[in-house]
């Protein structure tokens, strides 16, 4: 069974201010994207994709000599969208399907290894990383159903009052079957507040379809900790100094 990692990393980063595509910001003097593709190596995975959009050319030139391939999103249509242009590459391909984003350079590879042996365990159409936050303002809320299932992911934007009162997030990493992942991508649509092809509606149209969704909570938020602001690095450096030391 494959094992296949798929990359967002289309973003400009526009709260970074400044015209460097975000995943090439630095983090300690190296860009955020190497962490992420150090993880996904350490992991030992068979195949890398990396999403390249808003400066494209400049991410490319930099994880050049790394073993990736590159699949373009010309238009930011959102996550959904984004995952789909992976889909020409990866035709036939089956086996487990790792979605994580370039601007989340704390992820261990310890991690998506945990990940990947619960999903292929457990056998679901898809795994979800979840985490606790007391203050869960501004992240997707995940509801559970019968059993701890993910029943549905739904964004802040398009939360009720009742669905933002939930302390369970979505991270933003997912591990799906390939199989059913890219044929669902294709048919999503976009009604919501942002007009976005959003890849959690693919979690509930495998609820629809009765396919299994299971959650894998993690414990330590910093993994899922998304750089957007210029202080968002200074906290990820505090931090990597306090790991590398501890």
């Amino acid at each position: 069974m494959k094992r296949i990692a798929v990359i967002l990393a289309a973003g400009a980063g526009t709260r970074m201010k400044s015209d460097l595509p975000k995943v090439l910001h630095l983090l300690k003097g190296k860009p955020l994207i190497r962490f992420v593709l150090d993880a996904i190596e350490g992991a030992r995975f068979d195949r890398t994709v990396l999403i390249v959009g808003h400066g494209g050319e400049r991410v490319i030139d930099t994880v050049g000599d790394r073993n990736v391939e590159f699949a373009w999103q010309r238009e930011q249509k959102g996550t959904g969208h984004a995952v789909l242009q992976a889909k020409e590459l990866l035709e036939g391909e089956s086996g487990s399907v790792v979605v994580l984003s370039g601007d989340v350079p704390l992820v261990r590879s310890k991690t998506l290894l945990d990940l990947l042996r619960a999903h292929e365990e457990a056998g679901p159409a898809a795994t979800v990383v979840t985490a606790e936050f007391a203050d869960p303002t501004g992240y997707g809320r995940i509801v559970r159903g019968p059993g701890g299932v993910v029943e549905r992911i739904v964004e802040q934007k398009d939360a009720t009052e009742e669905e933002r009162k939930i302390g369970e997030i979505n991270s933003g990493t997912y591990c799906f079957a390939a199989g059913p992942l890219f044929e669902t991508l294709p048919i999503l649509g976009n009604d919501n507040a942002s007009g976005e092809y959003y890849l959690t509606y693919v979690i509930g149209r495998f609820r629809d379809e009765r396919l299994a969704v299971l959650p894998f909570v993690l414990d330590d938020v910093w993994e899922i900790f998304g750089i957007n602001t210029a202080e968002h690095l200074r906290l990820a450096e505090r931090h990597l100094e306090g790991r590398n030391h501890g």
